[in-house]
């Protein structure tokens, strides 16, 4: 079964959500993070994607006390990303609770760092963050596309020992208009091994039902679930089922 894994992005330690990545289009849901994470731990929910906002403007670790209480305070496994630019931000995430990090932006600009963070700590602990618009590599919290293309930069990383890849459509994000079904075929078909994270787009169970039955692997959902579309205890039933 998929496993659904909702978000909580951070600014100024607070639970937030943008659209496509906007810093202006800006929407705070709830100002303690841990209150968010404890209603998904009772809901059933295993898996906590968190998303330091600030961080990835400021390219380095920022609300690492929030990781830390989340951590500290619920059993969620949680994967970090947003800023982690260096060898120091990455012991910062894991010593405060994180037990994966996500690498979008430095997998692109410095794929040497990336790399070095695999060897040292194991792929199972290193996600990539395969963020594409029109199926082309984005970067630097989105403002940035590349002329990447999307499986050409998956299969360069899974040679390199990559199993894990976050990929979001950044053209949905936030829009709650569906997920990219096409783009994750195209992903399964060509790496059917690839523990493949669907991410962006989601508006109702019917479709993680759709990715479900699919195989994708597993779905991180955030507005969907903020705004009243998808109800925990809907999450709460598929899970138990």
């Amino acid at each position: 079964m998929i496993t659904i894994i909702p978000a909580i992005d951070l600014i100024d330690a607070k639970c937030v959500r943008l659209s496509q990545g906007d810093y202006n289009q800006k929407t705070v849901y709830n100002e303690n993070p841990l209150e968010v994470a404890k209603m998904f731990e009772d809901a059933g929910i295993t898996r906590l994607h968190l998303v330091d906002l600030d961080g990835a403007k400021a390219k380095h670790i920022v609300n690492y006390k929030v990781l830390e209480t989340i951590a500290s305070k619920t059993n969620l496994v949680i994967d970090f990303g947003g800023g982690l630019k260096s060898d120091e931000d990455l012991r910062i995430a894991f010593e405060s609770g994180a037990q994966m990090v996500t690498g979008g932006s430095i997998a692109v600009k410095d794929r040497e760092t990336f790399l070095s963070w695999i060897e040292k700590y194991g792929a199972e602990k290193i996600i990539l963050g395969a963020d594409a618009k029109d199926k082309k590599i984005a970067v630097s919290g989105w403002q940035e596309v590349s002329e990447l293309p999307i499986l050409e930069f998956i299969d360069g990383y899974t040679q390199k020992g990559i199993q894990k890849v976050i990929s979001t459509d950044i053209a949905r994000d936030g829009m709650l208009s569906g997920p990219s079904i096409e783009l994750y075929k195209e992903i399964l078909e060509q790496f059917p091994k690839l523990e493949l994270i669907a991410s962006g787009g989601i508006a109702s169970m019917k479709d993680i039902i759709e990715l479900d039955e699919m195989g994708v692997p597993g779905v991180i959902t955030g507005k969907a679930i903020y705004e009243n579309r998808i109800s925990l205890e809907e999450i709460k039933k598929y899970i138990s089922k």
